[in-house]
């Protein structure tokens, strides 16, 4: 099955064969026939899997194929609501490569950016908006956007934007978009949010699913390693330099945590770079350009800032940071083994983080341990056993004291480490369910 089965315009199909791409992905493969039918539909996939053509090109088709001369002021036709920014620019640069035969205009809508240059581009017309919902809402507040000729929605990343507090703009933005109208939700996963939210937005809409729910990839090799909390950074660094890692993806749980590693890493001669959120949108555009041209070996990214990422050829993400919902794990994954390439996730688990594991091996429905890091041992590690013995029990002296014992200093001299010995260190002890990696060495 190729591109022109699915029945879409001759000029959508050229732009398609000009973009590179000949055979459709499952995503494709099940989704674009009912969205260009005009089906509602709900799409289930794992990032890195194509379903941004899902939607986009049977959103062109409709677009091109109910094109009766131009709309007056040309108000948007079709509305994507992403995430985030990053996600908003990959969704409106994919509308510019498979259109590229159209007489469509398109524009991206996200904060970070100016607001007069985004006024500026509403007011010259475009008919397809990709926005982020609380830039958007802003426009509507202000009266720069009208909504009311909008004939096709998609909501890109839905679960992303339920666990980021989007929903309630989102319901917002759908209020003032016509009831009449095509609607089309993907996601990753399909939770009891998301399907009520399906329920009250779409009409009698087709579900279709490629792969397994909830499972990440198949061509991504994962791999779990017991770390200490203070040798993550030196473990980091020897991988590193141990493994052939040329574009690597390094996930930070706060942006106070990238900034560090970022600077830890350039410190030791690697090239790197930081997207989060306090970055300004120039600075994150020139990171991420920086990261794909290949000047940055490594991209050190928070959760959000990442959301939207789309990079060729990333051979390993790293999360320093074990992430707190297992949701955010398949996300962060997903980043490499994109459009069937392989692809390595390591993640570095510390004793504090085992609760973390576990979310995501129920999840994934997988059992997940940590084990050491071959090679690597921490600096400074704390003992690793105690005594197997049983400590000699103290008898008195009845001769002279030995000479250890006769300068030690009197109790009444206050407190004091002369002379006393140490006790040994506690066993910290592996959290994982057989017992395969433990934190004392690493």
């Amino acid at each position: 099955m190729g591109f022109t089965s699915f029945g879409l315009s001759d000029h959508l199909v050229r732009g398609v064969q000009a973009a590179g791409y000949s055979a459709p992905t499952p995503i494709q493969k099940l989704a674009i026939l009912p969205a260009v039918a005009g089906k509602d539909l709900i799409g289930l996939a794992q990032t890195g899997t194509g379903k941004t053509a899902a939607f986009v090109l049977p959103m062109l088709h409709r677009m091109t194929a109910n094109h009766h001369g131009a709309v007056r002021n040309r108000h948007p036709r079709a509305l994507v609501l992403a995430p985030t920014r990053e996600l908003a620019q990959q969704v409106q640069k994919a509308v510019g490569v498979y259109g590229r035969f159209l007489s469509l205009r398109s524009t991206a809508i996200y904060g970070g950016a100016s607001m007069n240059t985004q006024i500026s581009e509403l007011r010259r017309g475009v008919d397809v908006v990709v926005a982020t919902p609380g830039r958007l809402l802003d426009h509507l507040k202000q009266g720069n956007i009208d909504l009311s000729f909008v004939e096709v929605l998609v909501l890109d990343e839905a679960d992303r934007m339920l666990d980021m507090g989007f929903i309630h703009d989102v319901r917002k933005i759908i209020a003032k978009i016509p009831a009449r109208r095509q609607t089309m939700m993907f996601s990753a996963t399909l939770s009891p949010e998301i399907a009520s939210l399906a329920a009250g937005v779409l009409r009698d809409p087709e579900t279709v699913e490629a792969g397994e729910r909830k499972n990440p990839v198949e061509t991504i090799t994962q791999h779990f390693y017991a770390a200490r909390k203070d040798s993550k950074m030196d473990l980091l660094q020897y991988a590193l330099d141990a493994e052939r890692m040329e574009s690597v993806l390094v996930f930070s749980r706060t942006k106070h945590g990238a900034d560090k590693i970022c600077h830890r890493l350039e410190r030791n001669g690697v090239s790197a770079v930081t997207i989060h959120s306090n970055r300004t949108q120039a600075q994150r555009e020139r990171a991420l350009a920086g990261f794909k041209q290949g000047k940055f070996r490594v991209l050190v990214a928070t959760d959000i800032a990442a959301r939207g990422i789309d990079v060729v050829g990333i051979s390993h993400v790293i999360n320093f940071d074990v992430p707190q919902f297992a949701e955010d794990y398949i996300h962060r994954i997903g980043r490499t083994g994109r459009a069937g390439a392989s692809g390595n996730a390591i993640t570095f688990v510390g004793q504090d983080e085992e609760q973390y594991l576990r979310r995501i091996g129920q999840f994934t429905g997988k059992r997940l341990s940590a084990r050491p890091y071959p090679g690597f041992v921490a600096s400074a590690a704390p003992a690793v056993h105690p005594p197997s013995f049983p400590a000699p029990k103290h008898t008195r002296h009845s001769g002279p004291r030995p000479e250890a014992r006769k300068n030690r200093p009197h109790k009444t001299q206050g407190p004091t480490t002369v002379g006393r010995k140490k006790r040994p260190a506690r066993k910290l002890e592996s959290f994982s369910s057989d017992h395969s990696g433990s934190w004392s060495n690493y």
